[in-house]
């Protein structure tokens, strides 16, 4: 998810002006009192890729099932406790489909991230215009969404065991984005969260290390009101569930693997999922542990030698250092290739500008809060995933193709296996 491995800002604000026409939902029935519009996201919705992606993977009846069980709570504690179980079970459901466990559904292949992220739109519209019997506040119908969202991105769900004798591990992943110019996009970095959470890997050492991940939303909102600490805070705090090792992972450049050294603390204003921009410098949220005052950057504390070094697929993987800086007492951004200079401004850190970066940057700066420098983690660039040759055209393509499937299940295999090195060199 950098600027440099997709289209320019620009390109892409021309291009949402080009579609917009084709994008428009079709007019529906005002919702009653207390009910909300769709969100730019749900809007989607009404596109043919999104469903043709659910009917094919069988989550096509996840928006009735759930609406039939909202149309049976009578109390909003009722509500409460069902939005959270629903939101499980979608979570459950999508990671136990990427892992083989139970029915495929249908014909799209199971390694998708794709049915995950249209099924919890779904169900987010259903609770934003559910008009219950009971009265429902605006901020309970808030709370109940961020619920929904929390519980089907397995942000609550991170269950790392006790004890020395296993590693503990969290990944994170990100959502499809950029589909105004392509509603069909999957994101490999989902796809390698589903297929990991829960599972277990055996280091070169010989020990075993069990891997919990979550799936974060391509919204700034989302990252300012503190998605990112809220989850990763409770594991990285000193204890005996604490967290071995961390690596956030995103979409990056065509045809490799990008270890970012270094993070900056800056938003460069790229349009994210709601079409919302943000250039200002990185907030953080009131009440979670923070470095003060706010560094412009932080750094990788992934073993990056060893993973560049040990052959873990067929995509090469790079130790990224450059930036782009303010030089302190300079006024125009530079690009340093290796790394900031000492009292400059970031404009851009390894990872970009946008929320990869941005992950990347809170998520280390949460460690170094927390007081541990020690604690392995960082930001790993999967290679884009492109659409197999013939297929490449958003307004006649297929939703899937060999090529894209074939070249997904190779980055996720391959984050298994640079999760799997990088394991091996925590003491």
């Amino acid at each position: 998810m950098t600027r440099t491995a997709t289209t320019s800002a620009a390109v892409v604000l021309a291009l949402l002006a080009a579609v917009a026409p084709t994008l428009t939902t079709p007019a529906a029935a005002s919702p009653g009192p207390g009910a909300t519009t769709p969100t730019v996201e749900e809007g989607r919705l009404a596109l043919a890729a999104p469903q043709e992606i659910l009917h094919r993977s069988g989550f096509d009846d996840v928006r009735t099932e759930f609406g039939r069980g909202l149309a049976h709570r009578t109390t909003y504690a009722e509500a409460r406790r069902y939005v959270a179980a629903e939101g499980q079970a979608l979570w459950r459901r999508a990671v136990d489909r990427a892992q083989g466990r139970g029915p495929a559904g249908g014909d799209l292949s199971r390694d998708d991230d794709r049915p995950l992220y249209w099924a919890r739109l779904e169900m987010t519209k259903e609770l934003r215009q559910w008009q219950p019997d009971f009265d429902l506040s605006d901020s309970q119908r808030d709370a109940l969404l961020g619920s929904l969202e929390r519980t089907s991105r397995g942000e609550d769900s991170i269950e790392l065991p006790a004890g020395k004798r296993v590693l503990r591990i969290v990944v994170t992943g990100f959502d499809p984005f950029q589909l105004d110019a392509d509603p069909r996009r999957s994101n490999p970095s989902g796809a390698a969260a589903l297929a990991l959470d829960g599972t277990t890997v055996r280091t070169a050492s010989g020990r075993t290390a069990r891997i919990e991940a979550a799936v974060f939303p391509v919204r700034w909102a989302d990252f300012a009101a503190g998605t990112v600490e809220r989850t990763l805070l409770p594991h990285f705090r000193r204890g005996p569930r604490q967290v071995d090792l961390f690596t956030t992972i995103s979409q990056g450049r065509p045809g490799r693997f990008d270890v970012e050294r270094t993070n900056g603390a800056w938003r460069g204003g790229y349009p994210d999922n709601a079409r919302e921009s943000r250039t200002e410098v990185v907030p953080i949220p009131a009440g979670v542990p923070t470095v003060t005052p706010q560094p412009q950057w932080t750094a990788t504390s992934l073993p990056y030698a060893r993973i560049v070094a040990v052959g873990t697929g067929p995509y090469p993987v790079v130790d990224h250092t450059s930036v782009t800086e303010i030089p302190a007492g300079g006024t125009t951004p530079v690009e340093r290739p290796d790394g900031p200079t000492p009292g400059s401004t970031a404009r851009a850190g390894g990872g970009g500008d946008y929320l990869s970066n941005e992950i990347a940057y809170r998520a280390t700066l949460l460690r170094d809060a927390v007081r541990r420098p020690e604690l392995p983690g960082g930001h790993l660039h999967t290679p884009v995933l492109e659409f197999g040759p013939g297929n490449t055209d958003p307004t006649d393509g297929r939703v899937t193709d060999p090529d894209f499937v074939r070249n997904r299940v190779a980055i996720t295999e391959q984050v298994r296996a640079i999760v799997t090195v990088a394991a091996g060199e925590v003491s």
